[in-house]
């Protein structure tokens, strides 16, 4: 992609609000260098200064009275984040210095940055792809090991470089059959209907395999929903309170103790897993109960692994689990047996046996949640992996497109139809690396980035 010429400079506070060591200003544009230079004083000017270099000085106001000492790094076109001059300033994190220094830079060919603004203009730049773009706002918003990972892979270009070889792919194949269009009155053959679906179906497999991976990254990428649910004492809080290795539920003996739905994170294997203790779901005339049955029924629908929760002195429930099977799916469903350590003889039908007590079983029921979670797969964050949804409906267009081609092509219809799916083929493609986009996709894309990003 060419570098888009800007002729106006933003600037805007990269670091989050609120009081720390350091604070960081982000300026970039044409006017990046100079703006700060009219505001800043060191040993020499900043437009004097090489590309990459770290300066000590004085902000100073328009009465040449010191704001802070700060650092300035200069990084100058093309070489920089934007691909534009670029300047970041680091002060003292305080909120009134960071809002003076701002307001000093307006009042100098500079305007506030819109969210995402930066990332927009290295997108703009050729700097990086859109999925690049996207990734950086996922390795922003990373929580876990295996999510950071997978957003570094996207980011360092490993599913961009996947779909651009797949459209490159593509472009040779289409252009022997337009090319053919263009000899049509000389009947001359650039590429035989054989060899055309060979490829065609060569494409639409590797778009499958991409396709195929959407589960595992949007696992990877957003977490797993998992909600406990049982009758009233089955030790729902107790197994919730073990995993997170502290008293975050209250336990008690009392039917009924958890009236609302308790939500908190744990990390497995670097797999964010949001847990939801639920209240107990049975018959109540307690009006705060019955509220908190109905907001456990919620989370049940919305989730995507169930702990059924039983123990070792009550009889399995077949109608509530009937019941969950109406609500979510059967597979999502772990049947698990609570309270062994109590009678590890127990008959009861389970997937798994713990002790929230003790913690016998619950590293192997780990083992069956990530084993439910992930099936037999074997992708990997090393793997091009598919975790963006934009991204795997853009790749399920170009496969459908790809099909109507194949159609096409069995059919030995005239090279202009199947031309023209192949050419959709690869737009759809475009679209995820940015090769082809809208200014509605792009302004989706980045007023979800925060402000300085």
């Amino acid at each position: 992609m060419n570098k888009i010429q800007t002729d106006d400079t933003i600037a805007a506070i990269a670091t989050p609000t609120g009081v720390g060591a350091i604070s960081i200003i982000r300026v970039s544009g044409p006017f990046a260098v100079s703006s700060t230079d009219t505001i800043f004083s060191g040993k020499s000017k900043l437009i004097d200064s090489h590309t990459h270099t770290i300066h000590y000085g004085n902000i100073l106001d328009s009465d040449n009275n010191i704001v802070d000492d700060v650092l300035v790094s200069v990084f100058k076109t093309p070489n920089s984040y934007t691909g534009e001059d670029s300047i970041e300033i680091s002060t003292h994190g305080s909120s009134f210095i960071t809002q003076k220094i701002i307001k000093l830079l307006l009042e100098n060919n500079v305007r506030l940055a819109e969210p995402g603004e930066f990332t927009k203009r290295a997108f703009l730049n050729g700097r990086i792809d859109l999925a690049q773009a996207e990734a950086v706002a996922d390795v922003i918003n990373s929580r876990t090991e295996a999510s950071l990972k997978g957003a570094r892979n996207q980011l360092d270009g490993l599913l961009s470089q996947k779909v651009q070889s797949l459209r490159e792919m593509l472009i040779n194949t289409s252009s022997l059959v337009e090319l053919e269009l263009d000899f049509a009155e000389e009947d001359v053959e650039f590429i035989q209907f054989d060899e055309l679906q060979k490829r065609t179906d060569s494409i639409i497999k590797e778009i499958d395999l991409l396709l195929n991976s959407y589960s595992f990254g949007k696992v990877v990428r957003d977490g797993v929903n998992v909600a406990l649910v049982g009758l009233t004492n089955v030790g729902k809080s107790s197994l919730l309170n073990y995993v997170l290795k502290e008293t975050r539920a209250i336990v008690s003996k009392i039917p009924g103790t958890t009236r609302d739905v308790i939500r908190e994170e744990v990390s497995i294997d670097g797999i964010l897993f949001r847990l939801y203790d639920t209240a107990g779901i049975r018959v109540s005339e307690d009006e705060i109960e019955k509220e908190g049955v109905i907001r456990s029924r919620e989370v049940i629908k919305n989730s995507d692994l169930i702990l059924f929760i039983n123990d070792v002195e009550q009889n399995y429930p077949d109608d509530l689990f009937e019941e969950l099977k109406i609500l979510n799916k059967q597979e999502n469903i772990i049947n698990v047996l609570n309270k062994i350590d109590l009678n590890k003889e127990a008959k009861i039908k389970s997937d798994i046996k713990v002790s929230a007590l003790t913690g016998e079983g619950i590293s192997d029921l780990f083992n069956l949640m990530k084993t439910k979670v992930f099936g037999s797969s074997n992708y990997s964050e090393k793997n091009a992996v598919v975790s963006n949804l934009r991204h795997y409906n853009c790749l399920k267009k170009a496969k459908e497109s790809l099909m109507d081609a194949n159609n096409s092509i069995s059919s030995k219809m005239s090279g202009e139809f199947i031309a023209v799916d192949l050419r959709n083929a690869e737009n759809n493609l475009g679209e995820i690396i940015g090769e082809v986009t809208s200014d509605d996709i792009l302004n989706n894309i980045f007023t979800k980035f925060c402000i300085g990003k």
